[in-house]
């Protein structure tokens, strides 16, 4: 397993770790397997979208915030309770399959990180599985 921090400088926050995961395949020497993606935090999450138009992660942003306000009233009070909703829904894994030694992903398919309560440092875990 490697471990590797991210850094985000806004509250909200996508950022594209497809090529840092690729690398890590690579570097493994995996030729078929699964790599699973993991970040062990409570309001940060990682998902798998499109990476060509910066405009779906804008409006990934967008919509996901209109749908969990950060205006409702929220009983935690730490006063991040949309952060932990919207991580829970976006998951805070991704397993993606290894084959011919790169990571299977669709043509215009990347992998992000996903901050919810930045700016902060978070750590994004790889484990690679060979099959």
């Amino acid at each position: 397993m490697k471990q590797y921090s991210v850094r985000t400088s806004t509250r909200i926050e996508f950022q594209d770790i497809t090529g840092l995961v690729r690398k890590e395949v690579k570097e493994s020497g995996v030729n078929e397997g699964i790599c699973v993606v993991y970040v062990p935090h409570t309001t940060a999450g990682v998902t798998i979208n499109e990476n060509a138009d910066p405009a779906v992660v804008e409006d990934i942003i967008s919509q996901t915030s209109k749908m969990i306000s950060d205006r409702e009233h929220y009983r935690h009070m730490e006063g991040n309770s949309p952060a932990h909703i919207k991580a829970s829904f976006f998951g805070f894994s991704q397993s993606i399959i290894i084959n011919g030694g790169d990571l299977v992903l669709g043509t215009w398919q990347g992998i992000y990180f996903c901050e919810f309560d930045g700016p902060r440092t978070r750590n994004v875990l790889i484990q690679i599985v060979s099959a």
